[in-house]
């Protein structure tokens, strides 16, 4: 069956010139507008293309100049149907690309014949060469001018979309910073109740004034981590992210994560085991604190996707002039289609429905922000971080690896120099 595409966006033109070219033993693809036109010429490679000129997004010269530039569609009938019918307007939908053209209102009595004599390789033409060439440096100079309005446009709305991110950025900055001052007054003022021999009970005896204190402890705590994640993604998508330049003790950095984190093993029972490797690479240069805080995100990370009773490795390794330190687990792992996106801001792999605020609890929620901080951290220090794994499957619990990759030196001076640049 011959297929006729029809780029169009007037609902009743659609709906006659297909009922007449379906009656007529056709099969017609409506498009109603520039690029959706150009998308469905791509698809289903029509033997005829019915170009309205006057649409939205890209009009019938340039979609009809771009489906030219199809594979397979450079000799296909494209045939002007349209209310342009002003002196030239003709001539230009030729130059453009057009086979042929058909002013509306259309004849619905010679349409039919009028497309299956194009159908058969019957073309207008513009005129003399020298028309042709005036209609051709006109078009050109058309393209030329709309190219340059889009990029100006462009230019505006990035222009704007900068202020935008800057205003945005500058507000969680703000944020963040009134919202921790008063939790680490309340912290402070708790860690001191906590201490007091005149709060009766233990922080074990449930229900007792020291165990709920300590829970709220516990809370604001979480609270506060929260707000400085936000804060931290705010500042990595601004650039603005300052590091100091230090001596870093990679296995330093990891033992401190561990001892923060093994609270969490016996209630979970995992097992944390550190290689040998650890003791041997170098000393780096950069954050500690940053690098603590990003690789407390990977662990935790891995302690959330790995059940009870599983193990996380942690082992490095020098190679030539990077320090390589992995995290594995075994947990339920990541599947495959999900791997480039677990470090994108906001993004989450488990049900939305069935969140759990905590970070450590088995599948527990987040704000999907700790792995896009780490990897922000990592990269301003020049380094490399990415995940891998066999695929997702709860019963097999192929488990992740998430590898780092860390200059040994000054990481910063090539991140200077891209920041000026």
């Amino acid at each position: 069956m011959t297929k006729i595409l029809y780029v169009e966006d007037d609902p009743s033109s659609q709906r006659l010139v297909q009922r007449i070219l379906t009656s007529e033993g056709y099969e017609v693809t409506i498009a109603d507008n520039g690029l959706a036109g150009i998308e469905a010429a791509e698809r289903e490679k029509p033997d005829l293309v019915l170009m309205d000129i006057n649409i939205s997004n890209l009009d019938g010269y340039e979609v009809t100049t771009r489906i030219r530039m199809v594979e397979g569609l450079e000799n296909v009938p494209i045939i002007a149907v349209t209310a342009a019918t002003l002196r030239g307007d003709r001539e230009r939908a030729l130059v453009a690309g057009c086979n042929g053209y058909i002013p509306k209102p259309i004849d619905v009595d010679k349409f039919p014949e009028q497309i299956k004599a194009y159908l058969v390789g019957q073309e207008d033409s513009v005129g003399t060469p020298e028309e042709q060439a005036q209609y051709l440096l006109e078009y050109n100079r058309r393209l030329v001018s709309r190219l340059e309005e889009n990029v100006r446009e462009l230019q505006k709305a990035n222009e704007e979309l900068k202020r935008t991110e800057k205003m945005k950025s500058d507000f969680v900055v703000l944020a963040g910073h009134e919202l921790r001052t008063p939790l680490t007054v309340i912290y402070g003022y708790l860690q001191i109740l906590l201490v007091n021999p005149a709060i009766p009970g233990d922080i074990t005896q449930e229900g007792s004034p020291r165990h709920l204190l300590h829970k709220v402890s516990e809370a604001v705590e979480r609270l506060s981590q929260v707000i400085q994640d936000i804060l931290n993604v705010s500042l990595i998508a601004a650039n603005r992210l300052d590091l100091s330049h230090e001596p870093v003790f990679l296995n330093s950095v990891v033992q401190s994560v561990l001892h923060n984190l093994r609270s969490f093993g016996p209630q979970r029972q995992l097992i944390f085991e550190l290689g040998g490797g650890l003791k041997k690479v170098p000393v780096i240069e950069g954050d500690p604190r940053r690098l603590h805080q990003a690789l407390w995100n990977i662990f935790s990370n891995a302690i959330k996707y790995t059940p009870d009773g599983g193990t996380i490795t942690v082992d490095a390794e020098t190679l030539d002039d990077v320090v390589h330190l992995w995290i594995q687990d075994t947990g339920v792992g990541i599947p495959q289609e999900e791997l480039a996106n677990i470090f994108e801001r906001f993004y989450v792999l488990e049900d939305t429905a069935l969140h759990r605020s905590s970070k450590t609890a088995f599948k527990g929620g987040g704000l999907g922000l700790g792995l896009a901080v780490s990897k922000g951290i990592i990269e301003a220090h020049n380094g490399k971080v990415w995940a891998e794994s066999p695929g997702y499957d709860e019963e097999a619990l192929p488990g992740s690896t998430f590898h780092v990759l860390l200059p040994i030196g000054d990481p910063f001076s090539k991140v200077e120099s891209d920041r000026k640049g």
